[in-house]
C-alpha cells in the first residue's frame, strides 16, 4: 500500500524571489512548509550566493516543470577581475590574484563579443551536476578534481553595463542564456580571455522563461500573509498550473472528446490549425493537460492532470 503523502493538496506555480545565503532546495522547503503542501519542486538550482527568480511548482504543476527547466534564463551579475576562488564566486577561498589594472573597457567588450552566441562551456567543479551519480560539489569538497566534458550552451545576450577599473576591476553585466549555462564559468572564461583571474561576486536571476522579477514574491511577504490571515490565504498567490505553458496553442475539446482524452485515448481535432505540442482544455476552458497533434489530425495526450 502506497504511503500517504503528508500535507494538503496545493496545485499551481509560485515565483519566489530567492534570498541570498540559501540553497534552492532550502528555499523550496521553507515555502513548502509555509503552504503545508504535500508536493512541491523547484525548476533549476540557484547558487546560495544568488538571488532572484526561482519558480516553484506545487502538486499537479510539477508534471510540467520541465518546460521551465528547459527555458532560457536571464541574469544580472557582478564580476571581479584580478582574483579567482575555488568555487568561482565570492563564497569560495581565493586561489589566485593578479593585477587587472591593465584591463580596458575595449578589451572587455571584445572578450564579451567572443563569448556571445554558441559556446562550449566546462561546468565548474562546485556544481550540482552529477558524474557517476554523485554531485560534483561533493567530489570538490573531498579535494577531488574530476574531468568534465565541455557542453554547448547559447549566450543569447551578453551586455557590459558598467566597468570600474583597478587592481581588482569590477564589471556589471547582463546575460540571457540557454539552460545549463553557468555564469561563474562565464566569468572565468572572460577572465581567461583578458589574461586575469576572475570570479562572480553577485548574481541575480531576473528571468526564467516567461517570468521575471515583477512576478517574484519574498519569503517575508508570504510569512506575513500567513501570520496575518491563514495558510489557505497563501493559495491566492499561486499562478495557474498551465502558467508556464502559455507559449503553447490551446485546443478546446467537446464533452465527448474530453471523455476519451481523459482515458488516455487519441481524439480527432476538428478544423485543426495546430500541429505539434498543444495545451488541452475542455469545452468550459478548464486546463486538462498537454498533448501532441499528429499529422493525421489526431490529438494524443502526453501529460494530463489527475481527475
Amino acid at each position: 500500500m502506497a504511503r500517504r503523502r503528508k500535507g494538503r493538496p496545493v496545485n499551481g506555480l509560485l515565483i519566489l524571489d530567492k534570498p541570498a545565503g540559501m540553497s534552492s532546495n532550502g528555499a523550496l522547503q521553507r515555502v513548502k512548509r509555509l503552504f503545508g503542501a504535500a508536493k512541491a519542486g523547484h525548476t533549476g538550482s540557484l547558487d546560495p550566493l544568488a538571488t532572484g527568480v526561482l519558480p516553484l511548482c506545487f502538486g499537479e504543476a510539477t508534471k510540467f516543470s520541465q518546460f521551465l527547466l528547459d527555458a532560457d534564463k536571464g541574469y544580472l551579475s557582478t564580476f571581479v577581475l584580478g582574483e579567482s576562488t575555488d568555487t568561482a564566486d565570492a563564497d569560495g577561498a581565493v586561489i589566485a590574484r593578479s593585477s587587472a589594472a591593465g584591463v580596458t573597457r575595449e578589451a572587455i567588450e571584445r572578450g564579451i563579443e567572443a563569448l556571445t552566441g554558441a559556446i562550449a562551456q566546462v561546468p565548474p567543479m562546485y556544481s550540482a551536476l552529477k558524474v557517476n551519480g554523485q554531485p560534483l560539489y561533493k567530489r570538490a569538497r573531498a579535494g577531488e578534481e574530476v574531468e568534465r566534458a565541455a557542453r554547448r550552451v547559447e549566450i543569447r545576450q551578453f551586455d557590459l553595463l558598467s566597468f570600474t577599473p583597478g587592481e581588482r576591476a569590477v564589471i556589471k553585466v547582463q546575460v540571457l542564456c540557454s539552460k545549463g549555462t553557468y555564469i561563474r564559468a562565464l566569468a572565468e572564461d572572460l577572465g581567461a580571455a583578458l589574461e586575469v583571474p576572475a570570479h562572480v561576486s553577485a548574481l541575480r536571476r531576473c528571468q526564467s522563461g516567461p517570468f521575471d522579477l515583477g512576478d517574484g514574491l519574498t519569503l517575508e511577504q508570504m510569512t506575513t500573509l500567513k501570520e496575518d490571515e491563514s495558510e489557505a490565504a497563501l493559495d491566492t498567490l499561486l499562478l495557474p498550473v498551465d502558467a508556464c505553458l502559455q507559449h503553447l496553442p490551446r485546443v478546446s475539446l467537446s464533452e465527448a472528446a474530453t471523455f476519451y482524452i481523459r482515458q488516455g485515448q487519441p481524439v480527432v481535432v476538428p478544423n485543426r490549425s495546430q500541429s505539434g505540442m498543444v495545451r488541452i482544455a475542455d469545452v468550459a476552458g478548464k486546463f486538462l493537460g498537454i498533448g501532441d497533434v499528429r499529422n493525421d489530425g489526431k490529438l494524443t495526450p502526453t501529460r494530463l492532470l489527475a481527475q
